[in-house]
């Protein structure tokens, strides 16, 4: 686990820019998790805290990049979007 202020003032500010101007809940809920993490919380407080897995913030705090918001968005969703562009197509 990440020591507490790892993130930069920089990289801090922009997950707060985008934690507020995002409109993707999943974005948001993952940009939190860094933001919890750099304020000394532990995955089992954040888990506890947004109501969400342990194993997702483990998993989000280690492949999330506060430097790439794009390193987010895990591809799962696309998928759904293309098979229901498909299904109406239909």
């Amino acid at each position: 686990m990440p020591a507490k202020n790892h993130l930069s003032q920089e990289q801090r500010e922009k997950l707060l820019k985008h934690l507020k101007e995002q409109e993707n809940p999943y974005l948001r809920e993952k940009i939190l998790i860094l933001l919890l993490m750099n304020d000394g919380k532990t995955y089992q407080e954040i888990s506890k805290f947004l109501d969400i897995a342990y194993t997702t913030v483990a998993y989000w705090a280690v492949h999330g990049d506060p430097d790439k918001i794009e390193s987010f968005l895990d591809g799962r969703r696309e998928g759904k979007l293309l098979r229901l562009q498909i299904a109406l197509q239909a």
